[in-house]
């Protein structure tokens, strides 16, 4: 029988999946990320760990957990909160949560966040709230249209090509940008391939859908909004550090920004209190992938990967697939 920790409850019932395989699972009691010191002491002994995106998981936290932990089970498609060479270094497995279900809540969130950015919705519906609305006037909220307008995706992987599908349909032209050009993609998407500076001086909006890397920490800097058109728009559904947000700040108080809508911040869950306060800002709070299908399809798959892992089935989405052969047995 194993021992399985699970660092937070997850919303569905894919965990009676877990808890009733036959193994030990606990699941922490506090709805909330667990501190270091915490997640340290509840890992300790355990051949799982089921963990969160919220959780720093690092070769010391593996070594805690001791020389019997076999698998880190991600509930989430980033996995930048994983130190994934220490734990190949140490022969654990890393997966991760990647689907359909997924691919479409993300790209569908950017969607909405564009679509109220352009026509200055959350703006709108905060002043009719207050009682502001007296009547229907000409010149009150003016927005822009979408049709026609240029959509500059950077990063054009699973999410990013469904954002494609849907800017189709409002006749926009789009740009993207990745490490290697797809030509397949430009075939099959009708999408056009553009360096990052002509990406960015053409495009009305900007969307990002890029892992966070050394790379992409900070992409979006002063340098980058500076080649930005004028008056466009930046749509950041994938993470917070991918946008130096004081940069940020600095582009949309000039007017060389027209808005902005972050879904993650640089430093989750503190937010810049300066773009708190901007009308042309609008904020969630790292929702994009909350839907219950995206959910329980996550859920799942986590679940699955750790009962395939002991099951000595090698599971989908991993992360590490070096470790496999040389993995903790």
């Amino acid at each position: 029988m194993a021992k399985i920790f699970v660092t937070r409850k997850i919303p569905g019932d894919a965990l009676d999946k877990l808890t009733n395989s036959g193994h030990e699972v606990k699941v922490s009691e506090f709805d909330r990320p667990l501190a270091e010191e915490e997640l340290v002491e509840r890992v300790k002994g355990v051949d799982a760990i089921f963990s969160l995106l919220t959780d720093r998981i690092d070769g010391d936290l593996i070594d805690a957990a001791g020389p019997q932990l076999k698998i880190i089970s991600n509930y989430a498609v980033g996995f930048d909160n994983v130190s994934v060479k220490e734990a190949t270094d140490r022969g654990v497995v890393v997966t991760n949560t990647p689907s359909d279900e997924v691919n479409e809540s993300v790209a569908e969130h950017a969607w909405a966040l564009m679509l109220v950015l352009a026509r200055r919705i959350v703006e709108a519906d905060e002043a009719t709230r207050k009682g502001a609305y007296k009547g229907w006037e000409p010149n009150i909220f003016l927005g822009v249209n979408m049709v026609g307008k240029t959509l500059g995706i950077v990063g054009l992987g699973r999410i990013g090509s469904k954002v494609v599908l849907r800017a189709k349909g409002w006749g926009m032209r789009v740009l993207y940008n990745k490490r290697t050009r797809d030509e397949k993609a430009e075939k099959e998407l009708g999408v056009e391939y553009a360096q990052l500076n002509d990406l960015f001086a053409r495009s009305d909006f900007v969307t990002l859908h890029v892992p966070l890397t050394d790379k992409t920490r900070h992409m979006i800097n002063k340098d980058a909004l500076a080649k930005m058109k004028k008056g466009a728009y930046l749509i950041n559904t994938s993470r917070g550090p991918v946008v130096d947000e004081h940069d940020l700040v600095d582009a949309l108080r000039s007017g060389h920004l027209a808005g902005a809508a972050l879904d993650v911040f640089d430093n989750e869950p503190n937010i810049n209190p300066e773009l708190i306060g901007m009308e042309n800002v609008v904020l969630t709070p790292h929702i994009a992938s909350a839907t219950w299908e995206a959910r329980d399809k996550m859920g799942e798959q986590a679940v699955e990967a750790i009962l395939d892992t002991f099951a000595g089935k090698k599971p989908q989405n991993l992360v590490n697939e070096e470790v496999w052969e040389k993995r903790r047995k």
